[in-house]
């Protein structure tokens, strides 16, 4: 008997976990009004706008859950995701992490500058090397929630990091990760920083 009650509670914990995942399928269709802003696979056409393709789909639902909730203020977001259950979510991330992002270039005089950033930090002003979050190939840290950043547009993320470094932005947790990483960089460094992330493979 101990076995079957075992059994049952395995099966359960194994069947809500797949529905708990997204259906890229579905997300598709749910998010066709995403590609106005965001390109229809993605691929955002403009750098005031992010990525998503590739992204993966824990980063991409906590991201919707707070512009949702307020606890991102996103004012060109303002009413894209009202209604939007947490499956539609679920749904929506899927699809965009099952595309390809198309991967930019890096400002090769900045290269140097945003490649030692990203790679080794500035142990001289106490800035962590991205690497650790976000992966030396930039894709991230899915099972962490850790973002892809590997081909997102300089310009987006320049602004994102600023918005950290300047308390713009604050849903990075309690520890306050990326707001400590960025509070000692200066803007040419934030600059080179992103041109090298955008050409990152």
């Amino acid at each position: 008997m101990k076995k079957q009650v075992l059994s049952l509670i395995l099966l359960l914990g194994i069947f809500g976990h797949a529905m708990a995942d997204g259906d890229a399928q579905a997300g598709q269709t749910k998010a066709i009004a995403c590609g106005a802003c965001h390109g229809a696979d993605g691929n955002s056409p403009a750098d005031a706008f992010p990525k998503l393709a590739g992204q993966n789909a824990k980063y991409l639902v906590k991201q919707m859950k707070d512009i949702m909730s307020n606890a991102r203020p996103v004012p060109t977001m303002t009413g894209q995701l009202d209604g939007k259950s947490d499956q539609d979510l679920e749904d929506i991330a899927a699809y965009y992490a099952s595309q390809s992002i198309v991967v930019g270039e890096a400002d090769k005089d900045m290269l140097v500058i945003g490649e030692r950033l990203y790679r080794a930090g500035d142990g001289s002003i106490g800035v962590a090397a991205c690497t650790a979050c976000h992966s030396p190939s930039g894709s991230g840290n899915a099972a962490a929630g850790y973002p892809s950043l590997g081909g997102q547009h300089a310009g987006y993320t320049v602004t994102q990091l600023k918005a950290f470094r300047d308390g713009q932005r604050t849903n990075d947790g309690d520890g306050k990760i990326m707001r400590q990483v960025t509070y000692r960089l200066n803007d040419k460094e934030i600059a080179a920083l992103a041109s090298y992330i955008a050409g990152l493979r």
